[in-house]
């Protein structure tokens, strides 16, 4: 559970951010709606959307944590 808190809450691992609760969901829904649609709906998997999509997203959280690095507690 440890690694699981240090990624949903602040540098104090006490107070959870909802930036980072955001970010989470927002992978597990992408990655979800994937294997959705490849596994039961028997879309074609198109490596280079999904590609870009996750480092859209990734670029995105990491701006996020940046710009709000100074109003940790």
């Amino acid at each position: 559970m440890k690694p699981l808190r240090d990624i949903l809450t602040g540098r104090d691992n006490v107070t959870h951010d909802i930036g980072r609760w955001a970010a989470v969901a927002s992978i597990v829904t992408g990655l979800g709606l994937q294997i959705y649609a490849v596994g039961w709906r028997g879309q074609p998997f198109d490596m280079l959307a999904f590609g870009g999509g996750i480092g859209a997203l990734a670029a995105g959280i990491g701006a996020l944590l940046k710009l709000k690095e100074g109003t940790e507690p």
